[in-house]
């Protein structure tokens, strides 16, 4: 049985042991070392690499058997060594973000088909080949899925149809739904990072958040530490600041065009006019091409705010499954570089993460029953208070709906309405100041608790309908 080395710059990696094709054998051996190296071979004293996959700036990635499985099931076993002179302080943030890939794998792997399922993250300690010094190495080991990617497919069969490059939009799109309702933005989406197994299915690979460590002098072009990979970043990820949803939907929309012209993402973008020029050389549903320019805009607030949004434009009636299949349209030209002319598109409602939808319904609960309680100390007419509460607070929802009112208004505007209820005793109609407290954050819990069964109906309504 072949066996591979995984110390980096081992002069031979590849074993034999002939004794290894006895399964028996194999499933008993307590240890086996490099003839080469002496890095010892099973690692956690169960995953037996068998090949190399590849190498980057975080370690490699080798193809593995697990001898305590029924099976010897195949699984892939992912090293960090970074290479390049880091310091000590970039090894530790590389370190930490390696460990953040495993978290996130087991967070997301396992309740999800189409995320690999994490199945160990352990360390390895054994003796460098300089004497007397120890080398540290860091494994994870995950589902290993079989098939190609979509680079590779692209390099196979050519550039994708339109049903194919819908399908893979569609799919990658459920997919980052998940994730980003965990919080978690991918930020290396690209044809090579989705891998279709033989069976067809889509699955999102390499959330390798170590990718953020370079090794470059301090001040130049290229510092950032943000996760890209040139061409597929948008200029907020490019830039090294915050990272969005519509940060991983402009680097699918990237990929999707790369899909359909078969051309690199750096040919595809005009960098005097800053447009994305691929529409002449596709014919594709003018709908689509028009959802896929909306994700390539270049303000992150311009584009698609959620992967849900995107869906529910994919199944607008302009997309309608009657039109899938109707002639391609053609369509003209791209205006002149030097004058380009955007059209306009109707603005899209702003999507709300659930946290925002909670924090919002805690405000508005909150809000509400203080402004009931100092109105009705005023008027002392039940009728005249719902109706006045019941308006204002209309107000303030819409107001929320346009984010004219958000993340810390959602607190300076309650302490403010509650600080003018504490310091004119006349607004609380009679109660005491803990009865107020005590009314407004029941009515904020029960609007929590409304919002979240509304929010429950309505997603499984739309996964019925």
């Amino acid at each position: 049985m072949e066996v591979y080395c995984t110390r980096p710059h081992c002069p031979r990696p590849q074993n034999y042991f002939a004794d290894l094709d006895d399964i028996t054998t194999l499933k008993t051996t307590q240890q086996k070392y490099c003839t080469t190296c002496g890095m010892p071979l099973m690692l956690d004293g169960r995953y037996v690499p068998t090949k190399l996959l590849g190498r980057g700036g975080f370690g490699a990635a080798f193809l593995a058997r697990d001898r305590r499985i029924p099976g010897m099931r195949q699984c892939v076993v992912k090293q960090f060594q970074p290479v390049g002179n880091l310091t000590l302080t970039q090894l530790q943030q590389a370190q930490l973000m390696f460990e953040r890939e495993a978290e996130v794998l087991a967070q997301l792997g396992n309740d999800h088909e189409q995320i690999p399922d994490l199945f160990a993250f352990f360390p390895v300690i054994v003796n460098s080949l300089q004497s007397g010094l120890q080398d540290q190495f860091f494994y994870l080991v995950q589902e290993y899925i079989d098939g190609q990617n979509l680079e590779e497919e692209l390099v196979q069969q050519g550039k994708f149809s339109e049903q194919k490059v819908l399908e893979v939009l569609q799919a990658i799109l459920r997919i980052l739904e998940f994730v980003h309702d965990r919080g978690i933005i991918h930020r290396d989406i690209k044809p090579s990072n989705i891998m279709r197994r033989r069976d067809g299915k889509l699955f999102l690979l390499d959330f390798g958040a170590v990718k953020q460590v370079t090794n470059v002098a301090p001040g130049s072009a290229a510092s950032s530490t943000g996760i890209y990979s040139m061409g597929f970043a948008p200029p907020e990820q490019m830039a090294g600041g915050q990272v969005f949803p519509s940060t991983d939907l402009y680097a699918l929309a990237v990929t999707l065009i790369t899909l359909l012209t078969n051309q690199e993402a750096i040919q595809l973008f005009d960098a005097y006019s800053n447009q994305w020029k691929w529409r002449t050389q596709v014919s594709v549903n003018s709908r689509l091409a028009d959802i896929l320019d909306k994700m390539l805009l270049p303000a992150a607030n311009q584009r698609f705010q959620s992967a849900q949004e995107v869906l529910r434009a994919l199944n607008s009636q302009a997309l309608a499954p009657t039109q899938l299949n109707s002639p391609s349209v053609t369509l003209p030209p791209q205006p002149n570089s030097s004058n380009p002319v955007v059209p306009r598109r109707p603005p899209t409602q702003p999507a709300f993460s659930t946290l925002e939808l909670l924090g919002g319904a805690a405000f508005s609960g909150f809000e509400g029953a203080l402004i009931a309680i100092a109105l009705f100390s005023l008027v002392k007419s039940p009728i005249i208070t719902l109706t006045t509460s019941a308006l204002i607070l209309g107000i303030l929802i819409f107001a929320q709906t346009r984010r004219w009112i958000e993340k810390f208004d959602l607190l300076i505007i309650p302490t403010i309405t509650f600080a003018i209820i504490f310091f004119l005793p006349f607004l609380r109609g009679g109660l005491d100041i803990l009865s107020v407290v005590t009314l407004a954050v029941a009515a904020g819990l029960v609007a929590i608790s409304l919002t979240a069964v509304f929010r429950l109906i309505y997603k499984l309504l739309s996964l019925l309908l």
